[in-house]
Protein backbone atom coordinates (compact mmCIF):
# COMPACT_ATOMS: atom_id res chain seq x y z
CA UNK A 1 0.00 0.00 0.00
CA UNK A 2 1.40 3.20 -1.02
CA UNK A 3 2.23 5.32 1.86
CA UNK A 4 0.84 8.64 2.34
CA UNK A 5 2.36 12.16 1.26
CA UNK A 6 3.73 13.51 -1.46
CA UNK A 7 5.91 11.48 -4.12
CA UNK A 8 8.42 13.46 -6.57
CA UNK A 9 10.81 12.37 -8.86
CA UNK A 10 13.05 14.39 -9.37
CA UNK A 11 15.03 13.76 -13.05
CA UNK A 12 17.85 16.29 -14.26
CA UNK A 13 21.48 15.31 -15.47
CA UNK A 14 23.14 18.31 -13.09
CA UNK A 15 23.83 16.57 -10.03
CA UNK A 16 23.77 20.26 -7.95
CA UNK A 17 20.31 20.65 -9.08
CA UNK A 18 19.04 17.48 -7.92
CA UNK A 19 20.52 17.65 -4.60
CA UNK A 20 19.46 21.22 -4.68
CA UNK A 21 15.90 20.51 -4.85
CA UNK A 22 16.03 17.87 -2.86
CA UNK A 23 17.09 19.82 0.52
CA UNK A 24 14.81 22.36 -0.70
CA UNK A 25 11.45 19.88 -0.48
CA UNK A 26 13.13 18.19 2.52
CA UNK A 27 12.79 22.19 4.22
CA UNK A 28 9.82 23.33 2.61
CA UNK A 29 7.98 20.23 2.31
CA UNK A 30 8.76 18.52 5.31
CA UNK A 31 5.45 18.20 6.90
CA UNK A 32 3.78 16.47 4.23
CA UNK A 33 5.40 13.18 4.65
CA UNK A 34 7.61 12.95 1.84
CA UNK A 35 9.26 10.27 -0.71
CA UNK A 36 11.66 11.52 -2.77
CA UNK A 37 13.38 9.92 -5.77
CA UNK A 38 15.99 10.91 -8.11
CA UNK A 39 17.02 9.78 -11.55
CA UNK A 40 20.40 11.20 -13.96
CA UNK A 41 18.55 10.50 -17.15
CA UNK A 42 15.68 9.94 -18.99
CA UNK A 43 15.66 6.15 -19.05
CA UNK A 44 16.52 6.08 -15.57
CA UNK A 45 13.31 7.52 -14.57
CA UNK A 46 11.08 5.62 -17.00
CA UNK A 47 12.60 2.92 -15.39
CA UNK A 48 11.47 4.20 -11.69
CA UNK A 49 7.89 5.21 -12.98
CA UNK A 50 7.66 1.72 -14.44
CA UNK A 51 7.95 0.38 -11.15
CA UNK A 52 6.38 3.17 -8.45
CA UNK A 53 3.47 5.00 -8.32
CA UNK A 54 4.93 9.16 -8.41
CA UNK A 55 2.46 11.78 -7.91
CA UNK A 56 5.15 14.67 -9.18
CA UNK A 57 7.57 14.54 -11.77
CA UNK A 58 10.05 16.98 -12.19
CA UNK A 59 11.81 16.56 -15.50
CA UNK A 60 14.30 18.36 -17.31
CA UNK A 61 14.35 18.87 -21.25
CA UNK A 62 17.77 19.63 -21.90
CA UNK A 63 19.46 15.35 -21.03
CA UNK A 64 21.72 13.24 -23.22
CA UNK A 65 20.42 10.57 -25.02
CA UNK A 66 16.47 10.35 -23.99
CA UNK A 67 15.28 13.71 -23.59
CA UNK A 68 12.41 15.06 -21.62
CA UNK A 69 10.05 15.64 -24.32
CA UNK A 70 10.94 11.67 -24.88
CA UNK A 71 10.00 10.90 -21.67
CA UNK A 72 6.53 13.14 -21.71
CA UNK A 73 5.59 11.27 -24.80
CA UNK A 74 6.37 7.75 -23.43
CA UNK A 75 4.51 8.70 -20.16
CA UNK A 76 1.57 10.27 -21.98
CA UNK A 77 1.43 7.26 -24.69
CA UNK A 78 1.00 4.98 -21.57
CA UNK A 79 -1.43 7.11 -19.97
CA UNK A 80 0.67 7.03 -16.55
CA UNK A 81 -1.23 9.67 -14.19
CA UNK A 82 1.91 11.36 -12.39
CA UNK A 83 1.76 15.58 -12.82
CA UNK A 84 4.18 16.50 -14.87
CA UNK A 85 6.60 20.11 -14.18
CA UNK A 86 8.94 20.55 -16.92
CA UNK A 87 12.19 22.04 -16.02
CA UNK A 88 13.79 24.64 -18.41
CA UNK A 89 16.43 27.25 -19.42
CA UNK A 90 15.61 30.21 -21.21
CA UNK A 91 16.61 29.02 -24.76
CA UNK A 92 13.96 25.91 -24.78
CA UNK A 93 10.61 28.29 -23.14
CA UNK A 94 9.23 27.25 -26.42
CA UNK A 95 9.46 23.35 -26.59
CA UNK A 96 8.65 24.02 -22.66
CA UNK A 97 4.96 25.24 -24.18
CA UNK A 98 4.55 22.32 -26.70
CA UNK A 99 5.40 20.01 -23.61
CA UNK A 100 2.03 21.64 -21.87
CA UNK A 101 0.19 21.12 -24.99
CA UNK A 102 1.37 17.07 -24.73
CA UNK A 103 0.26 17.02 -20.79
CA UNK A 104 2.29 18.56 -18.97
CA UNK A 105 1.15 20.40 -15.86
CA UNK A 106 3.64 23.51 -15.93
CA UNK A 107 6.82 24.58 -16.53
CA UNK A 108 9.51 26.66 -14.83
CA UNK A 109 12.59 28.47 -16.25
CA UNK A 110 16.15 28.17 -14.31
CA UNK A 111 17.09 29.27 -11.90
CA UNK A 112 13.97 28.45 -10.30
CA UNK A 113 12.11 30.93 -7.35
CA UNK A 114 11.76 28.54 -4.36
CA UNK A 115 8.34 30.00 -3.39
CA UNK A 116 7.04 29.34 -6.97
CA UNK A 117 8.45 26.15 -7.10
CA UNK A 118 7.02 25.00 -4.29
CA UNK A 119 3.71 26.57 -4.90
CA UNK A 120 3.56 24.76 -8.74
CA UNK A 121 4.54 21.47 -6.84
CA UNK A 122 1.57 21.60 -4.25
CA UNK A 123 -1.08 22.55 -7.17
CA UNK A 124 0.07 19.46 -9.29
CA UNK A 125 -0.24 17.41 -6.58
CA UNK A 126 -3.33 18.63 -5.60
CA UNK A 127 -4.64 18.13 -9.44
CA UNK A 128 -3.42 14.65 -8.87
CA UNK A 129 -5.62 13.79 -5.61
CA UNK A 130 -8.39 15.18 -7.30
CA UNK A 131 -7.86 12.84 -9.94
CA UNK A 132 -7.64 9.91 -7.80
CA UNK A 133 -10.53 10.85 -5.84
CA UNK A 134 -12.19 10.73 -9.30
CA UNK A 135 -11.38 7.86 -10.63
CA UNK A 136 -12.42 6.34 -7.08
CA UNK A 137 -15.70 7.96 -7.15
CA UNK A 138 -16.44 6.78 -10.25
CA UNK A 139 -15.46 3.14 -9.69
CA UNK A 140 -17.91 3.78 -6.54
CA UNK A 141 -20.86 5.01 -8.78
CA UNK A 142 -20.44 2.54 -11.11
CA UNK A 143 -20.72 -0.27 -8.42
CA UNK A 144 -23.52 1.10 -6.97
CA UNK A 145 -25.97 1.49 -10.35
CA UNK A 146 -25.38 -1.98 -11.12
CA UNK A 147 -29.39 -3.09 -10.98
CA UNK A 148 -29.62 -5.91 -8.42
CA UNK A 149 -33.00 -7.55 -9.66
CA UNK A 150 -35.34 -7.56 -6.72
CA UNK A 151 -36.31 -11.34 -6.28
CA UNK A 152 -39.84 -12.10 -5.19
CA UNK A 153 -43.36 -13.74 -5.57
CA UNK A 154 -45.40 -12.07 -3.07
CA UNK A 155 -48.21 -9.91 -3.37
CA UNK A 156 -47.26 -7.44 -1.46
CA UNK A 157 -44.27 -6.76 -2.35
CA UNK A 158 -45.50 -6.48 -5.93
CA UNK A 159 -47.75 -3.79 -4.96
CA UNK A 160 -44.80 -2.16 -2.91
CA UNK A 161 -42.76 -1.67 -6.42
CA UNK A 162 -45.96 -0.16 -8.18
CA UNK A 163 -45.97 2.21 -5.69
CA UNK A 164 -41.93 2.47 -6.11
CA UNK A 165 -43.72 3.56 -9.99
CA UNK A 166 -45.65 5.95 -8.67
CA UNK A 167 -43.63 7.94 -6.36
CA UNK A 168 -40.36 7.32 -8.57
CA UNK A 169 -40.51 10.59 -10.60
CA UNK A 170 -41.23 12.86 -7.79
CA UNK A 171 -38.47 14.98 -6.06
CA UNK A 172 -40.01 14.76 -2.83
CA UNK A 173 -37.67 12.68 -0.45
CA UNK A 174 -38.03 9.29 0.07
CA UNK A 175 -38.38 7.50 3.98
CA UNK A 176 -37.55 3.33 3.72
CA UNK A 177 -38.68 1.87 6.80
CA UNK A 178 -38.56 -1.91 7.95
CA UNK A 179 -36.41 -4.15 9.57
CA UNK A 180 -33.16 -4.78 9.45
CA UNK A 181 -31.91 -7.21 6.04
CA UNK A 182 -35.52 -6.44 4.33
CA UNK A 183 -33.62 -4.69 1.34
CA UNK A 184 -33.96 -1.30 2.24
CA UNK A 185 -31.05 -0.61 -0.25
CA UNK A 186 -32.85 -2.23 -2.78
CA UNK A 187 -35.93 -0.53 -3.18
CA UNK A 188 -34.28 2.96 -2.45
CA UNK A 189 -32.21 1.80 -5.88
CA UNK A 190 -35.67 1.11 -7.58
CA UNK A 191 -36.52 4.31 -6.70
CA UNK A 192 -33.62 5.92 -8.26
CA UNK A 193 -33.58 3.43 -11.38
CA UNK A 194 -37.36 4.80 -11.90
CA UNK A 195 -36.56 8.55 -11.75
CA UNK A 196 -35.53 10.68 -14.19
CA UNK A 197 -32.22 10.87 -12.08
CA UNK A 198 -31.67 6.86 -12.84
CA UNK A 199 -28.84 8.10 -15.23
CA UNK A 200 -27.11 10.80 -12.60
CA UNK A 201 -25.16 8.92 -9.78
CA UNK A 202 -26.55 6.61 -6.72
CA UNK A 203 -24.85 7.31 -3.37
CA UNK A 204 -24.84 5.38 -0.66
CA UNK A 205 -23.95 6.57 2.93
CA UNK A 206 -24.34 4.46 5.80
CA UNK A 207 -24.90 7.04 9.07
CA UNK A 208 -24.16 4.37 11.67
CA UNK A 209 -20.90 3.27 9.96
CA UNK A 210 -19.22 6.07 9.97
CA UNK A 211 -17.92 7.38 13.40
CA UNK A 212 -19.11 11.03 13.68
CA UNK A 213 -16.22 12.71 13.30
CA UNK A 214 -16.15 11.76 10.12
CA UNK A 215 -19.64 11.49 8.96
CA UNK A 216 -19.56 15.36 8.32
CA UNK A 217 -16.44 15.34 6.39
CA UNK A 218 -18.17 12.68 4.46
CA UNK A 219 -21.28 14.04 3.64
CA UNK A 220 -20.38 17.85 3.40
CA UNK A 221 -16.77 17.36 2.26
CA UNK A 222 -13.63 19.49 3.29
CA UNK A 223 -11.08 22.49 2.64
CA UNK A 224 -7.61 21.81 2.98
CA UNK A 225 -6.58 22.81 6.13
CA UNK A 226 -9.44 22.64 7.61
CA UNK A 227 -8.56 20.10 10.13
CA UNK A 228 -4.72 18.95 10.52
CA UNK A 229 -5.54 15.42 8.45
CA UNK A 230 -7.05 17.60 5.79
CA UNK A 231 -3.95 17.99 3.12
CA UNK A 232 -6.43 18.77 0.45
CA UNK A 233 -9.79 19.48 -0.54
CA UNK A 234 -12.14 16.78 -0.64
CA UNK A 235 -15.66 16.80 -2.17
CA UNK A 236 -18.36 15.33 0.00
CA UNK A 237 -21.30 12.71 -1.01
CA UNK A 238 -23.71 15.49 -1.45
CA UNK A 239 -21.26 17.49 -4.55
CA UNK A 240 -20.49 13.83 -5.72
CA UNK A 241 -24.50 12.92 -5.77
CA UNK A 242 -25.44 16.11 -7.55
CA UNK A 243 -28.37 15.45 -9.98
CA UNK A 244 -28.68 11.74 -8.67
CA UNK A 245 -29.58 10.48 -5.36
CA UNK A 246 -27.98 10.20 -1.88
CA UNK A 247 -29.36 7.40 -0.01
CA UNK A 248 -28.48 8.04 3.99
CA UNK A 249 -28.97 4.39 5.36
CA UNK A 250 -29.26 4.33 8.97
CA UNK A 251 -30.71 8.08 9.05
CA UNK A 252 -31.59 7.85 12.82
CA UNK A 253 -28.37 7.17 13.81
CA UNK A 254 -27.59 10.78 12.56
CA UNK A 255 -25.94 13.28 15.22
CA UNK A 256 -27.88 16.03 16.45
CA UNK A 257 -25.29 18.85 14.98
CA UNK A 258 -25.39 17.20 11.43
CA UNK A 259 -29.04 17.05 11.45
CA UNK A 260 -29.74 20.80 11.75
CA UNK A 261 -26.96 21.09 8.81
CA UNK A 262 -28.81 18.43 6.58
CA UNK A 263 -32.05 20.30 7.55
CA UNK A 264 -30.97 23.05 6.05
CA UNK A 265 -29.72 21.38 3.08
CA UNK A 266 -33.21 20.22 2.45
CA UNK A 267 -34.46 23.38 2.82
CA UNK A 268 -31.95 25.52 0.79
CA UNK A 269 -29.77 23.02 -1.10
CA UNK A 270 -27.20 25.06 -0.16
CA UNK A 271 -24.26 23.89 2.52
CA UNK A 272 -20.33 24.57 3.07
CA UNK A 273 -17.53 22.12 3.09
CA UNK A 274 -16.06 22.30 6.60
CA UNK A 275 -13.42 25.19 6.39
CA UNK A 276 -15.30 26.42 3.27
CA UNK A 277 -15.82 30.25 2.42
CA UNK A 278 -18.11 28.76 -0.30
CA UNK A 279 -21.84 28.11 -0.41
CA UNK A 280 -21.77 24.95 -1.97
CA UNK A 281 -25.14 24.64 -4.15
CA UNK A 282 -26.38 20.68 -4.74
CA UNK A 283 -29.52 19.33 -6.89
CA UNK A 284 -30.10 15.99 -5.05
CA UNK A 285 -32.56 13.47 -4.15
CA UNK A 286 -32.47 12.22 -0.81
CA UNK A 287 -34.00 9.08 0.31
CA UNK A 288 -33.64 7.86 3.68
CA UNK A 289 -33.94 4.59 5.70
CA UNK A 290 -34.50 3.24 9.24
CA UNK A 291 -34.96 -0.17 11.51
CA UNK A 292 -36.21 2.21 14.34
CA UNK A 293 -39.47 3.96 14.79
CA UNK A 294 -38.58 7.86 13.41
CA UNK A 295 -41.73 9.02 15.40
CA UNK A 296 -40.42 7.37 18.82
CA UNK A 297 -37.05 9.14 18.30
CA UNK A 298 -38.52 12.38 17.90
CA UNK A 299 -40.20 12.36 21.12
CA UNK A 300 -37.54 10.97 23.04
CA UNK A 301 -35.67 14.19 21.45
CA UNK A 302 -33.05 11.72 19.30
CA UNK A 303 -34.37 13.25 16.23
CA UNK A 304 -35.12 16.47 15.29
CA UNK A 305 -39.03 16.85 14.60
CA UNK A 306 -38.78 19.40 11.59
CA UNK A 307 -35.88 16.79 10.20
CA UNK A 308 -38.76 14.02 10.06
CA UNK A 309 -41.03 15.68 8.29
CA UNK A 310 -38.55 17.07 5.98
CA UNK A 311 -37.53 13.19 4.75
CA UNK A 312 -40.35 11.57 5.72
CA UNK A 313 -42.40 13.02 2.60
CA UNK A 314 -43.10 10.12 0.65
CA UNK A 315 -43.19 6.94 3.09
CA UNK A 316 -42.07 2.98 1.80
CA UNK A 317 -42.73 0.46 4.22
CA UNK A 318 -40.98 -3.01 3.31
CA UNK A 319 -42.65 -6.00 4.53
CA UNK A 320 -40.55 -8.41 6.87
CA UNK A 321 -39.63 -11.57 5.05
CA UNK A 322 -41.97 -14.06 7.46
CA UNK A 323 -44.72 -12.11 5.94
CA UNK A 324 -43.77 -12.73 2.79
CA UNK A 325 -42.23 -16.61 2.81
CA UNK A 326 -42.87 -17.17 -0.61
CA UNK A 327 -39.94 -15.34 -1.95
CA UNK A 328 -37.54 -17.45 0.11
CA UNK A 329 -37.64 -20.60 -2.18
CA UNK A 330 -36.64 -17.64 -4.85
CA UNK A 331 -33.99 -15.91 -3.22
CA UNK A 332 -32.36 -19.40 -2.02
CA UNK A 333 -32.36 -20.49 -6.10
CA UNK A 334 -30.88 -16.78 -6.50
CA UNK A 335 -28.31 -17.31 -4.22
CA UNK A 336 -27.06 -20.28 -5.64
CA UNK A 337 -27.47 -18.92 -9.25
CA UNK A 338 -24.85 -15.69 -8.36
CA UNK A 339 -22.33 -18.18 -6.89
CA UNK A 340 -20.75 -20.21 -9.58
CA UNK A 341 -19.08 -22.24 -7.01
CA UNK A 342 -22.72 -23.44 -5.78
CA UNK A 343 -23.94 -24.12 -9.20
CA UNK A 344 -23.93 -28.19 -8.64
CA UNK A 345 -25.94 -27.98 -5.16
CA UNK A 346 -29.81 -27.57 -4.73
CA UNK A 347 -31.78 -27.79 -1.39
CA UNK A 348 -34.42 -30.84 -1.23
CA UNK A 349 -38.15 -30.19 -0.46
CA UNK A 350 -38.13 -30.82 2.82
CA UNK A 351 -35.13 -28.45 3.91
CA UNK A 352 -37.22 -25.56 1.40
CA UNK A 353 -40.14 -25.84 3.34
CA UNK A 354 -38.67 -25.86 7.04
CA UNK A 355 -36.52 -22.73 5.20
CA UNK A 356 -39.74 -21.19 4.76
CA UNK A 357 -41.21 -21.65 7.66
CA UNK A 358 -38.95 -20.20 9.83
CA UNK A 359 -39.49 -16.45 11.37
CA UNK A 360 -36.05 -15.29 9.65
CA UNK A 361 -35.99 -12.71 12.02
CA UNK A 362 -32.77 -11.40 10.19
CA UNK A 363 -34.41 -11.14 7.20
CA UNK A 364 -32.96 -11.41 3.77
CA UNK A 365 -29.75 -10.85 4.66
CA UNK A 366 -29.72 -13.80 7.30
CA UNK A 367 -31.16 -15.91 5.29
CA UNK A 368 -28.31 -15.40 2.62
CA UNK A 369 -25.76 -16.05 5.52
CA UNK A 370 -27.44 -19.11 6.43
CA UNK A 371 -28.11 -20.56 3.01
CA UNK A 372 -24.07 -19.71 1.70
CA UNK A 373 -23.00 -21.30 5.07
CA UNK A 374 -25.08 -24.82 4.23
CA UNK A 375 -23.87 -24.35 0.74
CA UNK A 376 -20.22 -24.03 1.48
CA UNK A 377 -20.04 -26.55 4.68
CA UNK A 378 -21.91 -29.43 3.11
CA UNK A 379 -20.15 -32.05 1.18
CA UNK A 380 -23.76 -33.21 -0.68
CA UNK A 381 -25.14 -31.79 -4.22
CA UNK A 382 -28.41 -32.25 -2.34
CA UNK A 383 -28.88 -30.24 1.12
CA UNK A 384 -30.97 -32.23 3.68
CA UNK A 385 -32.10 -31.28 7.05
CA UNK A 386 -28.89 -32.59 8.74
CA UNK A 387 -27.31 -30.02 6.95
CA UNK A 388 -28.75 -26.81 8.09
CA UNK A 389 -26.70 -25.02 10.92
CA UNK A 390 -27.43 -26.52 14.64
CA UNK A 391 -28.27 -22.61 16.07
CA UNK A 392 -31.37 -22.82 13.64
CA UNK A 393 -32.43 -25.31 16.57
CA UNK A 394 -33.29 -27.75 13.94
CA UNK A 395 -32.60 -31.21 14.43
CA UNK A 396 -32.27 -34.39 11.61
CA UNK A 397 -35.83 -36.49 10.70
CA UNK A 398 -38.26 -37.79 13.35
CA UNK A 399 -36.31 -35.05 15.82
CA UNK A 400 -37.35 -31.92 14.54
CA UNK A 401 -39.39 -29.95 16.35
CA UNK A 402 -42.07 -27.48 15.10
CA UNK A 403 -40.23 -23.91 14.55
CA UNK A 404 -42.42 -21.72 16.12
CA UNK A 405 -41.76 -24.07 19.44
CA UNK A 406 -37.75 -23.68 18.97
CA UNK A 407 -38.48 -20.08 18.60
CA UNK A 408 -40.30 -19.44 21.79
CA UNK A 409 -37.73 -21.61 23.76
CA UNK A 410 -35.29 -19.42 22.41
CA UNK A 411 -37.00 -16.17 23.13
CA UNK A 412 -37.85 -17.42 26.47
CA UNK A 413 -34.26 -18.26 27.34
CA UNK A 414 -32.80 -14.77 26.29
CA UNK A 415 -35.56 -13.35 28.30
CA UNK A 416 -34.47 -15.26 31.68
CA UNK A 417 -30.98 -14.33 30.83
CA UNK A 418 -31.18 -10.94 30.83
CA UNK A 419 -33.98 -10.97 33.76
CA UNK A 420 -37.25 -9.87 31.57
CA UNK A 421 -35.64 -7.17 30.43
CA UNK A 422 -37.68 -6.92 27.11
CA UNK A 423 -35.56 -4.22 25.47
CA UNK A 424 -32.00 -6.00 26.50
CA UNK A 425 -33.84 -8.81 25.58
CA UNK A 426 -34.81 -7.59 21.62
CA UNK A 427 -31.54 -6.34 21.40
CA UNK A 428 -29.82 -9.57 21.59
CA UNK A 429 -32.06 -11.45 19.66
CA UNK A 430 -31.50 -9.09 16.17
CA UNK A 431 -35.43 -7.97 16.80
CA UNK A 432 -37.12 -4.73 17.26
CA UNK A 433 -39.42 -4.41 20.59
CA UNK A 434 -41.98 -3.99 18.76
CA UNK A 435 -41.71 -7.18 17.02
CA UNK A 436 -40.45 -9.18 20.54
CA UNK A 437 -43.65 -8.28 21.92
CA UNK A 438 -46.02 -9.24 19.45
CA UNK A 439 -44.60 -12.33 19.93
CA UNK A 440 -44.76 -12.36 23.97
CA UNK A 441 -48.69 -11.54 22.99
CA UNK A 442 -49.02 -14.65 20.49
CA UNK A 443 -47.47 -16.30 23.57
CA UNK A 444 -50.02 -15.09 25.87
CA UNK A 445 -47.90 -12.74 27.51
CA UNK A 446 -49.61 -9.78 28.05
CA UNK A 447 -47.45 -5.61 27.83
CA UNK A 448 -46.51 -4.84 30.83
CA UNK A 449 -46.93 -7.85 32.76
CA UNK A 450 -44.19 -9.07 34.80
CA UNK A 451 -42.40 -12.14 32.61
CA UNK A 452 -41.31 -14.24 36.01
CA UNK A 453 -44.52 -16.48 35.90
CA UNK A 454 -43.77 -17.51 32.00
CA UNK A 455 -40.27 -18.03 32.48
CA UNK A 456 -41.38 -20.85 35.10
CA UNK A 457 -43.84 -22.67 32.94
Amino acid sequence: MKKSGISILITDDDVNIRKSLFRLFINMLSEKNLNIAEADNGAAAIALLEKNDYDVLLLDLDMPGLSGMDVLRQLKAHDMQTEIIILTGHATVSTAVEAIKIGAYDYLTKPFNADELITVVEKAYEKRMLLRENILLRTQIKKQSETKKIITASPLMFELLEHVKKIANSDFSVLISGESGVGKELIAKAVHDESERAEGPFITINCGAIPDKMLESELFGHEKGAFTSAHGRKLGLLEIANDGTLFLDEIAELPQHLQAILLRVFETGKFFRIGGTKEIMVNVRFISATNKDLKAEVEKGNFREDLFYRINALPIYIPPLRERNEDIPLLIENFIKNNPSFKDKRFSKDVLDTLSGYSWPGNVRELQNVVHRTLLLSQNDIIESSDLPLDLGMVHEKNIKRLEDIEKEHIMKVLKEVGGQRGKAAEILGISTKTLYRKLLDYGIKKGVPIENALQD
